[in-house]
């Protein structure tokens, strides 16, 4: 990939790389810096990145790994933080009251429930791509997204019920 089809690749999927990420995390500034730390390593291995290979799928698992890579060096000092201070740390609130309650509910997914939730419909990626991205065995991609749309069915129609409402 060239220096200029580089840039138009990072000003073309940059934002819904952020967006992805930041529904798979739940925390917009942690999903803005991991795309952007993935963009920094593929930008040196720009010369073997092909435009028709996928590239947004490479910068999308990077960025997914670091984002696990942050939360398991955190996980213990934060949890002595909470410990300590009694309190619990302050969540990033998200661009619009409809992202905020998406993101509410995916939290309450497992990890992989959620991002296989994600990949599937916010990226738009098929089964077998998902079970490409992540690994994991397409029936097993299947049975997390049912289990998944079953978790999530009552959370959402919930929270757009109370929204139309005023509750």
């Amino acid at each position: 990939m060239t220096v200029e089809e580089f840039e138009e690749f990072y000003a073309h999927s940059r934002q819904s790389l952020v967006g992805q990420l930041y529904l798979m995390t739940g925390d917009l500034h942690e999903a803005q810096d991991v795309v952007q730390e993935a963009f920094v390593r593929a930008w040196a291995r720009r010369g073997r990145l092909d435009r028709n290979a996928g590239p947004e799928a490479w910068i999308r698992t990077v960025a997914w790994r670091l984002a696990v890579s942050r939360w398991r060096r955190r996980g213990r000092s934060l949890d002595a933080w909470r410990r300590r201070t009694g309190g619990e740390a302050d969540s990033a609130a998200g661009p619009d009251p409809g992202t905020v309650v998406l993101v509410a509910a995916l939290r309450r997914l497992s990890e992989r429930q959620r991002r296989i939730a994600v990949l599937h419909y916010v990226c738009d990626l098929t089964v077998e791509q998902v079970a490409a991205e992540t690994g994991i065995a397409t029936g097993t991609v299947k049975t997390h997204l049912s289990r998944a749309r079953a978790a999530l069915a009552p959370q959402l129609s919930d929270a757009a019920f109370k929204e139309d409402h005023g509750v």
